[in-house]
């Protein structure tokens, strides 16, 4: 692609890796832990220094708006009104770090050989920073676009204060577009451009069946056991070995990919090795590459991520538990509602065992956009230009609550641009990023900045 204006991306990209390494090094060192209250010290800290970071790159403002809860940070570089304008989208929240296999402080910043290592380098610091990169140069190489950022400080618990912040800035916020960069390749070989994200439904089933621990020897096979109960409700409502949900009424209002988008997922290079090393897995439910791509993008689940009760310590301590608690959620897909199944579930749960407290923890819904238009042909051209290979065309099985509220408020087209690797270690421990992602994404922004300048 012939574009004048990206003349002197060669030697801009290499010039601002110091000041890159610099910022990323700046605000990974900040432990923006959202789930943990405290850090909300850190939070409001981050934020400072993202607004700092905005200004010094050059933009026209950059504020800390206030929420009810974690503050968002609103930057914009603006050229004139008349000119498109792009908001960017990132969070600078990050998940806790307790995991015991970090092989160094997770909130020490390290950059060595072009890697970089800490929390939040890849999800979702790192990209928020390749896109400030890529609007720097926007603004020095003087292409016609207003570029807004707006930097999130919830969305690791579900963004529920980020629709008081859009309807709170009004018409502040309005743009022709959206990027999100905070997604991940299918590999470092194939870019993915994702075009739908699942939605969520946590849950906590509660059940309390004594005061105190119980001798089984003397209460055994007469005392109800907590666990044990819990272990057949959530037997219930899956089959663990197939995953199939088996809930009445889930699958109802379930819209299934479509011929078109499978015939897409097909060619989109998916490797199911290169997924089953990346995620560190030892065993899958089927070894079909379709089948996994429609599983993990287009199909609803029901997983477990914890049962606790009773005696946890070394050795078996023969005690019958007074309580236990599962943590169960559901992913969504188009059609489905949060609220709605959560009412499934609890009223499947309740039929099961009516002493079973079932308690809603955070939901988010689904996300389907589209992978037509001008604004995907840019954003196909963006990653051609960035990284010499073009990108396929996904779904995530992921869930990013603002881009919900953005479609619902922003009424503009949304495009999810992000540049992390499956191996970037995710949610995972020894997160990190690379100058090789961070160098192509902002070539690629930059690109895709000038190719929607002249969107009308």
């Amino acid at each position: 692609m012939d574009d004048p204006a990206l003349n002197r991306l060669s030697s801009y990209v290499p010039g601002v890796r110091a000041d890159f390494e610099e910022m990323l090094g700046g605000i990974v060192e900040v432990p923006t832990v959202s789930a943990d209250p405290e850090h909300a010290e850190d939070i409001r800290k981050g934020a400072a220094l993202a607004a700092q970071y905005l200004r010094a790159s050059g933009a026209t403002s950059a504020e800390v708006v206030e929420t009810s809860g974690n503050p968002v940070v609103l930057g914009k570089f603006l050229s004139d009104p008349a000119d498109p304008t792009v908001t960017v989208y990132n969070h600078l929240d990050v998940q806790p770090a307790q995991e015991p296999e970090w092989t160094r402080d997770p909130f020490s910043f390290g950059a060595r050989d072009g890697r970089y290592d800490g929390r939040g380098c890849t999800d979702d610091k790192g990209p928020a920073l390749t896109a400030l990169m890529a609007a720097r140069y926007a603004r020095e190489a003087g292409i016609p676009v207003n570029v807004h950022f707006i930097w999130e400080m919830e969305e690791e618990i579900g963004s529920p204060h980020f629709e008081e912040f859009v309807q709170g800035q009004g018409s502040g916020v309005d743009t022709d577009s959206v990027v999100v960069s905070d997604t991940v390749w299918l590999s470092r070989d194939t870019p993915a451009i994702p075009y739908g994200l699942r939605g969520l439904q946590a849950a906590r089933l509660v059940l309390e069946t004594g005061r105190n621990d119980a001798h089984s020897g003397l209460t055994g096979g007469a005392a109800r056991n907590p666990v044990g109960e819990l272990c057949q409700v959530i037997g219930r409502c899956y089959d663990a070995r197939t995953g199939e949900v088996t809930i009445p009424g889930f699958y109802d209002r379930v819209a299934p990919a479509s011929g078109e988008e499978m015939e897409s997922f097909l060619s989109s290079g998916f490797d199911l090795g290169k997924f089953v090393e990346a995620h560190g897995l030892y065993k899958l439910r089927t070894r079909d590459a379709g089948e996994v791509m429609d599983r993990i993008w287009c199909r609803p689940t029901f997983e477990v991520h914890g049962v606790t009760g009773g005696y946890l310590g070394p050795g078996v301590k023969t005690v019958v538990p007074p309580r236990a608690e599962a943590k169960v959620s559901m992913r969504l897909v188009p059609d489905q509602e949060p609220e709605e199944a959560m009412e499934l579930l609890t009223a499947h749960v309740k039929e099961i065992n009516p002493d079973v407290e079932v308690h809603a923890a955070g939901s988010l819904r689904p996300y389907l956009g589209d992978f037509r238009g001008p604004y995907a042909d840019a954003a196909r051209q963006a990653i051609r230009f960035g990284f010499d290979r073009d990108p396929a065309f996904i779904r995530e099985g992921g869930s990013i609550g603002a881009v919900v509220t953005m479609r619902d408020y922003l009424k503009a087209p949304i495009i999810l641009m992000g540049f992390s690797l499956p191996d970037h270690g995710y949610h995972g421990p020894n997160e990190h990023y690379d100058w090789g992602q961070a160098s192509g994404g902002i070539r690629a922004l930059s690109s895709y900045f000038s190719q929607v300048s002249r969107i009308r």
